[in-house]
């Protein structure tokens, strides 16, 4: 009987993982964990130097209120880098992520235009703007590799009824 000489197949797994690269994350896991380390920064800052926070943004009224949204926006940055970070973006994260950046941003134009806020905050709304956008790139990334695999989705679907 020949001999093996090969190792065992535990040692061969070992070897194949250490010379594999790991994947790279893909354009929602990136927008997720840029999204979620932006709000969780921004969402604790009222809570490190309330002092800070209003040199930039200016003084508030309800600081209680500010806090209070500083740490639902800190725990939605969470949850988007956790899912970023476990490459756990569904779409409903997504949602989340794209539908927090889309009212933040809605909140400080309006508000701003209404000089109820300094315009400092037009920056914030930018920076929305550009969550927004990676979102919707990330969208037509996931539509794509969609339409390349198995027939799923319903533009798939229709192009297949139709010929």
């Amino acid at each position: 009987m020949p001999r093996d000489d090969r190792p065992p197949p535990a040692l061969r797994r070992r070897d194949v993982a250490e010379t594999e690269r790991p994947r790279r994350y893909s354009r929602a896991e990136t927008v997720a964990i840029v999204q979620g380390a932006w709000f969780a920064a921004t969402g604790i800052w009222p809570f490190l130097s309330m002092e800070t926070f209003e040199d930039v943004t200016g003084p508030k009224e309800d600081r209680w209120l500010v806090k209070t949204v500083g740490g639902l926006v800190a725990v939605i940055g969470g949850a988007l880098v956790s899912a970023g970070l476990r490459r756990r973006v569904t779409p409903e994260i997504a949602a989340v992520g794209a539908g927090a950046a889309a009212v933040l941003a809605g909140i400080d134009v309006v508000y701003t235009a209404r000089r109820r806020i300094p315009p400092v905050y037009l920056g914030d709304a930018a920076a929305e703007g550009l969550l927004i956008a990676g979102w919707a790139s990330a969208a037509r990334e996931r539509e794509a590799a969609e339409d390349d695999g198995a027939p799923r989705g319903r533009r798939r679907r229709r192009r297949e009824r139709e010929g």
